[in-house]
C-alpha cells in the first residue's frame, strides 16, 4: 500500500528542488519577482490579470505556477499551469506522479495537457501492473471502446467482476451485460449477477435468478428481482405466502 501523503511529499520536495533552481537563474531579470508574491496571496482564483496581454499573462501564471512548486501546493500549480496551457509542465507534473505510484494523480495532469497519447501510455502500463481502476480511468478519457472492452473481458476472466459490469455499462453493451451476468450466476455471484441483468434490462434472466434465490430461501433478494423483471405472478405468490419474510 502506497503512503500517499510520504510519497507526494517526496515528489513536492524534488519538484519544488528544480523549481527553485530555475527561479534562481532567472531571479535578477524576473520581470515578475515582485508581483508573483501578490498573485499567490489574492489567490489565483481570485485574482484579475486581464490588464496583461496573453503571452505575458501566460507567462505570469508560469512564474506563479513554479512558485506554488516550490511551496509545496501542487494542486495551485496545475491549476497555474492549466490556465496558462503549460502543457510541458503539466505532463513534468503528471511524469512525477507516475514515477511515483499515483496513476488516478497522473492521468488527472495528463488530460489537464490534453495528452491523447500519454494517457493511452499509462493506461496499458496500468493495465498491465493490474491497475484496474486506473486503467478503465485512462481509456475512458482517450474514448478507446476497444481497449476498455479488452479491460472488460480481462475482469470477467478474472472474477472481478465489478470492473467488468462498469466497462460493459459504460458502453451499454446489453450482450456483454448478459454473458458477464451468466458467468456471475454460474459462479453464484448473484449480486453482480442482478447487477448486469438489470443493467442489460434482461427481465427473462432476472426472473430466472429470482427463481434460483426463492430456491435458497432468498425470499426479500428473489422478491425484488422479480420485480425488476415485472413478474407480477411471482412478486404475488411471494407477498401472499411469505409476507414475514420479505
Amino acid at each position: 500500500m502506497i503512503d500517499k501523503e510520504k510519497v507526494v511529499k517526496k515528489m513536492v520536495d524534488e519538484m519544488a528542488e528544480t523549481s527553485r533552481e530555475i527561479l534562481e537563474e532567472t531571479k535578477k531579470d524576473d520581470p515578475f519577482k515582485k508581483i508573483v508574491p501578490s498573485v499567490i496571496r489574492k489567490g489565483i482564483d481570485k485574482v484579475n490579470l486581464e490588464m496583461f496581454d496573453e503571452q505575458t499573462k501566460n507567462s505570469l501564471l508560469d512564474a506563479v505556477g513554479e512558485e506554488y512548486i516550490k511551496r509545496g501546493s501542487l494542486i495551485d500549480a496545475i491549476k497555474a499551469f492549466t490556465i496558462s496551457n503549460n502543457k510541458g509542465k503539466l505532463v513534468q507534473i503528471g511524469k512525477n506522479y507516475e514515477s511515483n505510484g499515483m496513476f488516478g494523480s497522473a492521468i488527472d495532469a495528463y488530460r489537464l495537457a490534453n495528452e491523447t497519447d500519454q494517457l493511452m501510455r499509462v493506461g496499458e502500463k496500468c493495465l498491465n501492473e493490474g491497475h484496474t481502476a486506473d486503467a478503465i480511468k485512462a481509456f475512458r478519457l482517450v474514448d478507446d471502446k476497444d481497449k476498455l472492452l479488452k479491460v472488460g473481458e480481462d475482469c470477467l476472466k478474472k472474477d472481478r467482476y465489478d470492473f467488468a459490469i462498469e466497462v460493459f455499462s459504460t458502453f451499454d453493451d446489453k450482450t456483454k451485460l448478459v454473458d458477464a451476468g451468466l458467468h456471475c450466476m454460474k459462479e453464484h455471484q448473484l449480486g453482480y449477477a442482478a447487477k448486469a441483468f438489470e443493467l442489460a434490462k434482461d427481465t427473462e434472466n432476472l426472473s430466472k435468478l429470482g427463481d434460483l434465490c426463492l430456491k435458497e430461501g432468498l425470499m426479500g433478494t428473489a422478491l425484488r428481482l422479480y420485480e425488476l423483471a415485472d413478474n407480477q405472478m411471482m412478486v404475488n405468490f411471494i407477498k401472499e405466502n411469505f409476507p414475514g419474510k420479505v
